[in-house]
């Protein structure tokens, strides 16, 4: 077992002992890397010794090549191509932060039997009889979507949000630190997860466009979660680069 089909693994017992309802529903990748599957907190069940390394099995597992997760086309292209290339870039990952993902049926029926329900396994969607390759990718990703909303609980809300203590999108409060507002300074800034433009002149401390914190960097050695503009690793004393 490699590094992808490990956290593959992983990322299934996580989500199905966690929450269960993204079995079968999308979910956003900057959720996937950020709250559902943070290195910091599952390095050592990931089997994996740097931050690097798990940049490396995300980037594949995102790619969608072993057919593990149902991605969007676009997302599919752009990550299998860093894979081939001599200098794969990890750091793509962060340009599909709001792009949403799904587990793909048949793959997990085969890997954890039970993880879905009849009714959902006996529904588990294909691309229809007769689409192009091309738009293969985009049948299944929509009929994933599809088949999440008509196997949900009732009562469930339709979107979960930001606040809910129960959407994985959400941080813990127990746990997390007060967040310390930036001032962005200069017009051209932009978000490190989504790219996009950062209001100027006025204090944020998350992106108004995907959401994501923006007063917390991550050690690229050991994950650790340093504070916007610290200079050195707090944990492992890892040089970062300055925010």
């Amino acid at each position: 077992m490699d590094d992808v089909e490990r956290m593959y693994r992983h990322l299934v017992r996580t989500i199905r002992s966690t929450s269960p309802q993204l079995l079968t529903q999308p979910f956003q990748v900057a959720d996937l890397y950020a709250t559902i599957l943070p290195y910091r907190l599952h390095r050592r069940d990931l089997g994996l010794e740097t931050n690097q390394d798990y940049e490396m099995a995300m980037l594949e597992l995102l790619s969608g090549a072993r057919g593990y997760l149902v991605v969007e086309p676009r997302m599919r292209e752009v990550l299998g191509n860093s894979l081939k290339s001599s200098n794969p870039d990890p750091q793509l990952i962060r340009e599909f932060a709001s792009s949403r993902v799904s587990l793909a049926p048949e793959t997990l029926r085969e890997v954890d039997p039970g993880a879905l329900p009849p009714a959902a396994s006996a529904t588990a969607p294909t691309a229809p009889t007769g689409v192009p390759a091309a738009n293969a990718d985009t049948a299944a990703f929509r009929a994933a979507a599809t088949g999440a909303a008509a196997t949900a609980p009732a009562a469930a809300p339709a979107t979960a949000t930001r606040s809910s203590p129960t959407s994985p999108s959400a941080p813990s409060t127990a746990t997390r630190r007060p967040s310390k507002p930036i001032t962005i300074a200069s017009a051209g800034q932009t978000c490190p997860h989504c790219k996009g433009e950062l209001p100027v002149g006025r204090p944020i401390t998350f992106c108004p466009h995907c959401g994501q914190d923006l007063t917390v960097q991550h050690c690229p050695a050991c994950g650790s979660e340093l504070e916007h503009g610290w200079k050195f690793c707090v944990t492992c004393g890892r040089a970062v680069a300055s925010g």
